[in-house]
Protein backbone atom coordinates (compact mmCIF):
# COMPACT_ATOMS: atom_id res chain seq x y z
CA UNK A 1 0.00 0.00 0.00
CA UNK A 2 1.75 3.40 -0.62
CA UNK A 3 1.41 5.97 1.93
CA UNK A 4 0.73 9.75 1.30
CA UNK A 5 1.82 12.54 2.66
CA UNK A 6 -1.82 13.96 4.04
CA UNK A 7 0.21 16.92 6.27
CA UNK A 8 0.02 19.30 2.98
CA UNK A 9 -3.04 21.36 5.14
CA UNK A 10 -1.19 22.22 8.00
CA UNK A 11 -0.41 26.22 8.82
CA UNK A 12 2.49 27.78 7.65
CA UNK A 13 4.56 29.05 10.77
CA UNK A 14 3.17 32.59 11.50
CA UNK A 15 6.12 35.42 11.92
CA UNK A 16 5.97 37.24 15.30
CA UNK A 17 6.48 40.76 15.37
CA UNK A 18 10.19 41.99 14.20
CA UNK A 19 11.08 45.54 15.49
CA UNK A 20 14.61 45.73 13.66
CA UNK A 21 12.69 45.59 10.34
CA UNK A 22 10.19 48.09 11.04
CA UNK A 23 13.01 50.68 12.42
CA UNK A 24 14.47 49.50 8.78
CA UNK A 25 11.47 50.66 7.00
CA UNK A 26 11.08 53.95 8.99
CA UNK A 27 14.89 54.70 8.41
CA UNK A 28 14.68 54.36 4.69
CA UNK A 29 11.12 56.07 4.50
CA UNK A 30 12.98 59.02 6.40
CA UNK A 31 15.88 59.16 4.45
CA UNK A 32 14.55 59.10 0.58
CA UNK A 33 10.98 60.89 1.74
CA UNK A 34 11.89 63.81 4.41
CA UNK A 35 15.35 64.07 4.39
CA UNK A 36 15.04 65.68 1.03
CA UNK A 37 11.87 67.67 1.67
CA UNK A 38 13.46 69.68 4.71
CA UNK A 39 16.72 70.17 2.79
CA UNK A 40 14.49 71.93 0.06
CA UNK A 41 12.52 73.52 2.30
CA UNK A 42 15.26 74.78 4.37
CA UNK A 43 17.23 76.15 1.35
CA UNK A 44 14.04 78.14 -0.16
CA UNK A 45 13.65 79.68 3.11
CA UNK A 46 17.12 81.08 3.23
CA UNK A 47 16.41 82.05 -0.48
CA UNK A 48 13.90 84.28 0.43
CA UNK A 49 15.69 85.60 3.13
CA UNK A 50 19.34 86.79 1.16
CA UNK A 51 16.78 88.83 -1.37
CA UNK A 52 17.58 92.07 -2.10
CA UNK A 53 16.33 95.50 -3.70
CA UNK A 54 17.04 95.34 -7.10
CA UNK A 55 17.33 91.54 -7.61
CA UNK A 56 15.79 90.14 -10.90
CA UNK A 57 13.30 87.12 -9.89
CA UNK A 58 10.67 84.44 -11.31
CA UNK A 59 7.22 83.85 -9.51
CA UNK A 60 6.14 80.72 -9.24
CA UNK A 61 3.44 82.12 -11.81
CA UNK A 62 6.48 83.04 -14.18
CA UNK A 63 6.25 86.30 -13.86
CA UNK A 64 9.81 88.05 -14.34
CA UNK A 65 10.02 91.17 -12.44
CA UNK A 66 12.94 93.57 -10.43
CA UNK A 67 12.17 93.81 -6.66
CA UNK A 68 11.26 97.40 -5.50
CA UNK A 69 10.16 96.89 -2.07
CA UNK A 70 10.54 94.28 0.50
CA UNK A 71 7.96 93.98 3.14
CA UNK A 72 7.57 91.47 5.84
CA UNK A 73 5.74 89.00 3.82
CA UNK A 74 5.28 90.79 1.07
CA UNK A 75 7.24 91.94 -2.21
CA UNK A 76 6.53 94.56 -4.56
CA UNK A 77 8.31 93.83 -7.94
CA UNK A 78 8.15 95.67 -10.96
CA UNK A 79 7.10 94.60 -14.79
CA UNK A 80 7.60 95.93 -18.15
CA UNK A 81 3.65 97.39 -17.66
CA UNK A 82 3.75 98.66 -13.88
CA UNK A 83 4.32 97.25 -10.44
CA UNK A 84 2.78 93.96 -8.33
CA UNK A 85 2.57 93.58 -5.12
CA UNK A 86 3.44 89.63 -4.28
CA UNK A 87 3.60 87.30 -1.45
CA UNK A 88 7.30 86.15 -0.53
CA UNK A 89 6.52 82.79 -0.70
CA UNK A 90 5.11 83.10 -4.47
CA UNK A 91 8.90 83.92 -5.66
CA UNK A 92 10.41 80.68 -7.53
CA UNK A 93 14.19 82.02 -8.25
CA UNK A 94 16.36 84.38 -9.02
CA UNK A 95 16.28 85.40 -12.71
CA UNK A 96 20.12 84.82 -13.57
CA UNK A 97 19.50 81.23 -11.69
CA UNK A 98 16.42 80.71 -14.49
CA UNK A 99 18.01 81.72 -17.51
CA UNK A 100 21.55 80.85 -16.65
CA UNK A 101 21.97 78.22 -13.76
CA UNK A 102 25.52 77.28 -14.65
CA UNK A 103 26.62 80.76 -14.45
CA UNK A 104 24.64 81.31 -11.48
CA UNK A 105 26.55 77.98 -9.68
CA UNK A 106 29.81 79.55 -10.70
CA UNK A 107 28.86 82.85 -9.41
CA UNK A 108 28.52 81.31 -5.79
Amino acid sequence: MINYNLNILQAAPQGGFNPVLLMLIMGVFFFFMIWPQMRRQKKAKSFISELQKGDNIVTTGNIHGKIVNIADKTILIELEEGKMKIDSTGISMELTMASYPKAAVAKK
